[in-house]
């Protein structure tokens, strides 16, 4: 992720306190990134920006609750 990019991470509003959430990068072009903030070295997830969009409405919406 690092080759070329320069990811700008952030996390939700609504993480806890314990860190225990996900960031996300959507500067770069053509593609999103997810990843653990526990671990933010390890390798993150790299989707196409639609794809990003599509599941960040989905929690939006609340159709990823449990």
């Amino acid at each position: 992720m690092s080759e070329g990019f320069d990811a700008v991470w952030r996390k939700s509003s609504r993480s806890s306190e314990q860190g225990h959430c996900v960031e996300i990068a959507q500067n770069m072009p053509g593609v999103g990134a997810v990843r653990d903030s526990k671990a933010p070295g390890q390798p993150p997830l790299v989707f196409r920006s639609g794809q990003v969009r599509a599941f960040l409405r989905a929690v939006k919406a609340g159709r990823l609750d449990r």
